[in-house]
């Protein structure tokens, strides 16, 4: 009985949530309209009742942005374009998104020479800077995880091709707004900081979690498992931005996006292999092409290790390593080679590496 008592008031607890948000929703839009035409007239015909009403109105925009700002409005917008206009505990919906998350290198070596409010103060800071490329671009922030974010692309009305295209863009202009921050930074004395981001698209689920007194929006899926160590993999391979095969085969060739193969590695959690990519179009002129010049010979030295040919994988690598000296893709993948001719290899390996 207490049992069944619990389920009961949590789903009614819930139910009341969800009916509260959308009548907030739809009572803000008729007040809106009303004020609107009251506001319309000239003011000295505007009595005390609808000075009053304009008030009403005022507030009840401030509470439906409040809403807006711990729900986002999207993902509502995701249930209701299935079907489902309530957004109570343990809704769930299946779709295909993209889904990017962004990293702070350094953060917790960063954060150590902080107070607290210091800490507080720069997270904000760069929060706010990194929230606009995204949703100029289509997308919406699902979560914050330290300093970590999480976004999803859903372009309403679009194709997947379009989600891909909007993350990747997002990825993009992200890197160019934290040129702009780091200048700031630099003329008040701060070290700049960089970020890893990692981009993948695939199926996801999109529900509510929680308990009877908690309930949050949440998305899981081995596509999220994926893109989280797509971004992780960043620093390994001195990438700003990496994605895997799967997005750039939905976005397809007739885009303006500039990447270069980085490895074919098996992440963890995941049965699969996953083949990953540089993207390039944030970078300076000189150093884009440097990166471009030698993507064929990591390319082959990259087909060779997979065929388990690693003589020859490291001619290829050497070659590109003698163009461009320095380059850290390349010095992985010979130390990588080398590594593999001291092992012996299981017969049944398909050539990738842990990540």
């Amino acid at each position: 009985m207490i049992l069944i008592a619990l389920f009961i008031s949590l789903g009614l607890y819930a139910l009341i949530v969800t009916l509260l948000y959308i009548r907030q929703r739809r009572l803000t839009q008729h007040i809106i309209t009303s004020a609107t035409r009251i506001v319309s007239r000239p003011a000295g015909q505007i009595d005390d009742s609808e000075q009053r009403f304009l008030e009403k109105a005022d507030e009840a925009m401030r509470l439906t942005q409040t809403f807006q700002k711990f729900v986002p409005r999207q993902f509502v917008e995701h249930f209701a374009k299935h079907g489902n206009d309530t957004l109570e505990l343990g809704r769930a919906a299946e779709d295909e998104v993209a889904i990017l998350l962004c990293d702070i290198r350094g953060f917790s070596g960063l954060s150590e020479q902080m107070s607290p409010q210091e800490l507080m103060n720069f997270l904000n800071s760069y929060f706010l800077r990194m929230n606009d490329p995204i949703h100029q671009n289509g997308g919406f922030i699902d979560k914050f995880i330290g300093d970590a974010i999480m976004a999803l692309f859903n372009h309403p009305g679009g194709d997947g091709r379009a989600k891909a295209l909007d993350a990747v863009r997002a990825a993009i202009d992200l890197q160019q707004a934290l040129k702009i921050y780091n200048a700031h930074r630099a003329n008040v004395g701060y070290a700049g900081i960089s970020v890893g981001v990692g981009i993948h698209f695939g199926p996801v689920i999109l529900g509510t979690v929680g308990s009877d007194d908690r309930m949050d929006t949440t998305v899981i899926g081995d596509s999220v498992n994926v893109a989280f160590r797509l971004e992780s993999l960043a620093p390994k391979y001195h990438a700003d931005i990496v994605v895997s095969a799967q997005t750039l085969s939905i976005i397809g060739e007739a885009s303006d996006i500039q990447y270069r193969v980085l490895d074919w590695v098996r992440v963890k959690g995941r049965r699969s292999p996953v083949r990953v990519y540089e993207v390039l179009n944030h970078l300076d002129e000189p150093i884009r092409q440097n990166k471009l010049m030698i993507q064929h010979d990591i390319e082959q030295g990259l087909a060779c290790r997979i065929a388990r040919d690693f003589p020859t994988a490291l001619t290829h690598f050497h070659r590109a390593l003698s163009r461009i000296p320095g380059d850290p893709v390349v010095s992985y993948h010979i130390d990588t080679c080398q590594q593999l001719m001291q092992l012996t290899i299981p017969q049944d390996w398909d050539g990738s590496v842990s990540a």
